[in-house]
């Protein structure tokens, strides 16, 4: 499959994953902020790894739930996107985010002074 017809999929895919959690009537799911960060479609379009970030709420219970909760996701994905094949769906945590701001504190902590200020 060319790799942007593959891209396309991904980002349709990432779209409609982020609609349909927000129509999840799970408490465990709807009381925690949950984004799709990504989808990762394979050659054949049978699987689909699915990344999430979470702010609050438990991640190991949240896990579980996407997990429980899959079936309903794939039949709306089949529902909302026109593929021949609907991809079976794995949920996998995505930690940039939370490496992003470990980052981000780091360099906020460094002592570094202007080109500027050397000078004076």
């Amino acid at each position: 499959m060319a790799k942007y017809r593959r891209n396309r999929i991904n980002d349709a895919v990432k779209e409609e994953m982020a609609q349909i959690l927000r129509d999840v009537k799970d408490p465990r799911i709807a009381g925690a902020l949950v984004s799709i960060t990504g989808a990762n479609v394979s050659g054949d379009l049978k699987f689909a790894k699915i990344y999430y970030s979470v702010l609050g709420g438990d991640k190991t219970e949240l896990a579980r739930a996407l997990k429980s909760a899959s079936g309903f996701f794939r039949s709306e994905l089949a529902r909302r996107i026109n593929l021949r094949i609907t991809p079976e769906l794995s949920f996998e945590y995505d930690s940039s985010a939370e490496y992003g701001a470990n980052i981000s504190s780091i360099l906020k902590t460094l002592d570094i002074k202007d080109e500027e200020d050397e000078n004076e």
